[in-house]
């Protein structure tokens, strides 16, 4: 157990200086950090790895350099490039976030955190890396790399998720006055590149001599997670449906739930029994002669499975009446589909 925080912080900078990684949009070592790029960086990194996120945050701000630029970009563009990165509620955060510092901030994001929380889009934990990374402020940083070294360190045994307020505690403890922002890079560095999920480098780590789980042989093993219960799979059927000028037709979802505001191909309710013949007249965009695709689309979200199954047909003279935008379907890429929606398309190329 760490019993002297500052020693700890010393010895653990003095590693990070030696070994830290080179990130797009960390600040090299005696440059000063941007809260724009330190902002765009944590958003993107909320659910999604380094090596995901690395080429998304360069296109991004090749794109959109500033913050001023990203608030300025029309929503459709920013979801477009978003697609692949999932959770489009948060390209959406990102989207009113910039706004409102672009637009009521004079494109100056706030030092604080309590500041930083009445952001769109900004929780607990991207509020705490902002102020730190971005500021130099003073707060306990803690993500699923730094969960995983405190829990190892204090030998928290404890299931996540219940046990997280207690190792956000423990990781207050042991969080310096000096250097914060780099301490919290130094900290999620270290359990992504020593303290490691699977068998962790402990003869790398310089607080090897201070974790708790080492010295019981039981790192691996922490932390501990509660069982997750079995994801239910939806089902649901999808309509491709071509124009005589060869577009296909796309509808917006509603702004409100699951991919909400995203474009997509048109499709019945996705429910726990797949739609019977009924229900699939009364869904359909268009009367047509509908046809069933071979195959199965399938594709997971956080909470459920989902399987659909695609019918394509074409439409007649009365196409215009469709609800939705009519794409050519060379121009496809060009919409802000979700993956997988984008699925649905790839199956309908291959199959219709």
């Amino acid at each position: 157990m760490i019993r002297d925080a500052h020693d700890a912080a010393e010895r653990l900078l003095s590693w990070y200086d030696h070994n830290r990684r080179d990130l797009p949009w960390r600040a090299k070592p005696g440059e000063e950090a941007d809260p724009y790029r330190v902002w765009l960086s944590e958003i993107m990194l909320q659910q999604t790895t380094v090596p995901a996120a690395a080429p998304y945050f360069r296109a991004f701000t090749e794109r959109w350099p500033t913050v001023h630029d990203l608030a300025a970009a029309p929503l459709d563009d920013l979801l477009v490039a978003w697609a692949g990165l999932g959770y489009y509620a948060r390209a959406r955060n990102l989207y009113k976030c910039a706004q409102v510092v672009a637009n009521e901030l004079g494109g100056r994001f706030p030092d604080a955190e309590e500041r930083l929380l009445e952001l769109p889009g900004i929780g607990a934990y991207t509020a705490a890396a902002i102020a730190s990374i971005a500021f130099g402020r003073k707060a306990t940083v803690v993500d699923g790399n730094v969960e995983r070294v405190v829990a190892r360190v204090f030998a928290v045994e404890e299931p996540l998720p219940n046990v997280k307020p207690k190792l956000r505690a423990l990781a207050g403890t042991i969080t310096p006055d000096e250097r914060p922002g780099d301490y919290a890079q130094a900290m999620m560095d270290l359990g992504a590149t020593v303290c490691t999920p699977r068998k962790p480098k402990c003869m790398l780590c310089p607080w090897a001599e201070w974790c708790d789980a080492r010295a019981a042989g039981i790192q691996e093993d922490l932390p501990r997670k509660v069982a997750k219960a079995d994801k239910p799979t939806r089902r649901g059927v999808a309509y491709w449906l071509l124009n005589p000028e060869g577009a296909v037709l796309l509808r917006r979802r509603a702004e409100e739930g699951l991919l909400g505001g995203m474009t997509e191909v048109p499709s019945t309710d996705w429910t726990a029994m797949a739609p019977d013949e009924a229900a699939l007249r009364r869904a359909a965009p268009l009367e047509a002669n509908w046809r069933r695709l071979p195959g199965t689309v399938r594709h997971t979200f956080s909470h459920f499975h989902l399987e659909l199954g695609v019918v394509a047909a074409k439409a007649g003279d009365g196409w215009r009446r469709a609800e939705g935008i009519w794409v050519p379907v060379d121009r496809l890429g060009g919409q802000a589909l979700p993956s997988v929606m984008m699925k649905v398309v790839r199956h309908a190329l291959a199959h219709a």
